[in-house]
């Protein structure tokens, strides 16, 4: 079957993979965005204790994700692997620490033998739902505003250096940060994460105080996240872009790039804009209608689609996704920094169990959230975290 198609195909077709993979992470970010409120929302450690397991018991998905999505980017396009953790490591350094630090509060801070208190597990996990939320945003940022790396394929035969990846600036990554788009796209991520979570908190929760600082906290965090957002599309619409020649491969600065790409590709302004109003009438009706809980589903799906929808403009029409502010030629395509067509096709049939896994998180999901987590619940519970 996938012998058939050409290495093209496979190429668009795990660039799809992973835009999908990345659009599940950061719906799952609600998860870190729901530990930057714990103190927010829950003013006793009862009412903590209720808002931490309701996200303990998703932080896994989140986690998963994570490592599938690198790991996917990592076979299927080897040369962005190399170059990007391999070069801005400092910032993919952060982002794993803040991810590590995650998974240590989960399991250390309800132990008996807990000497820390559960205070230092929660600011860890606070640490995590902002660091990590803000730099993943960046770094995905950096698909539409390049980073300062060369590429060459010769210092392969180098034997005292066979690298063929450079960064070429000392920071290592961390200079993202000082580009206001990047930041933007940050931002926007962490505000998006804290919206979600509390959308899913008036989901999952049964807990008369809780909701009512929920519903209050939602306008709090929807407003700069829409600002955010709002200004962060403008930009990227109106800015110059990576455009990559179809016949010679090379790339060059293209104005309104990515607005180029929205009217070439019908079907994702389609997803774009279908997403961005679900997200928004999840968040709006959540607002208006006390009691409604289902505000998450709307959001969430809105976001995927948002997400997705934002790596396609980054990777197809003939578009560099990685491009490269120190030379252009060594920006990175969907044609020249993929895996060969053999293991793209090997690849391509182990991607067929990705149904399966999506499958088993959905009912996963359901059983957990059977019945909404309260306060009883939780005094019953022989595993908190």
């Amino acid at each position: 079957m996938f012998e058939s198609l050409s290495h093209l195909a496979l190429q668009q077709y795990w660039w799809a993979i992973i835009s999908l993979l990345g659009s599940l992470l950061v719906f799952l970010l609600f998860v870190q965005g729901g530990q930057t409120l714990i103190y927010t929302l829950g003013k006793d450690e009862t009412e903590r204790t209720i808002l931490v397991n309701s996200l303990g018991r998703k932080w896994e998905f989140t986690f998963t994700t994570l490592v599938t999505f690198g790991g996917a980017f990592f076979a299927s396009f080897p040369l962005f692997y190399s170059t990007s953790f391999g070069g801005a490591y400092w910032v993919w350094m952060a982002i794993l620490f803040c991810f590590v630090i995650q998974a240590v509060a989960y399991e250390y801070r309800s132990k008996p033998a807990n000497v820390f208190g559960p205070r230092t597990y929660e600011v860890f996990l606070f640490i995590n739902g902002a660091l990590g939320t803000i730099l993943l945003g960046t770094a995905v940022a950096t698909f539409f505003s390049g980073s300062a790396f060369s590429i060459n394929f010769n210092n392969i035969t180098n034997v005292s250096d066979p690298a063929i990846s450079r960064w070429e600036t000392p920071f290592r990554g961390l200079e993202a940060a000082l580009n206001i788009q990047n930041l933007l796209l940050g931002l926007t991520v962490f505000f998006l994460a804290r919206t979600l979570a509390i959308l899913y908190f008036m989901n999952n929760i049964r807990h008369d105080n809780i909701q009512e600082r929920a519903r209050k906290s939602l306008l709090r965090n929807a407003v700069p996240f829409v600002l955010v957002f709002i200004t962060f599309t403008v930009l990227l619409f109106i800015s110059k872009g990576f455009a990559v020649d179809p016949l010679s491969g090379a790339v060059y600065y293209e104005k309104y790039k990515y607005m180029h790409n929205l009217v070439a590709m019908p079907l994702v302004a389609a997803m774009f804009l279908a997403g961005t109003l679900m997200v928004l009438f999840g968040i709006i009706k959540s607002l208006l209608i006390k009691g409604y809980s289902k505000g998450i589903w709307f959001s969430g799906t809105g976001t995927i689609l948002v997400v997705f929808s934002l790596f396609s403009l980054a990777g197809y029409n003939h578009t560099a996704y990685y491009p490269s502010t120190h030379d252009l030629q060594s920006s990175l395509t969907i044609a020249n920094s993929s895996s060969s067509k053999y293991t793209l096709v090997a690849m391509s049939y182990v991607s067929l169990l990705v149904p399966f896994v999506v499958a088993y998180i959905f009912f996963a999901w359901r059983a957990i959230n059977r019945e909404k987590i309260s306060a009883d619940e939780i005094r019953s519970e022989s595993h908190i975290y």
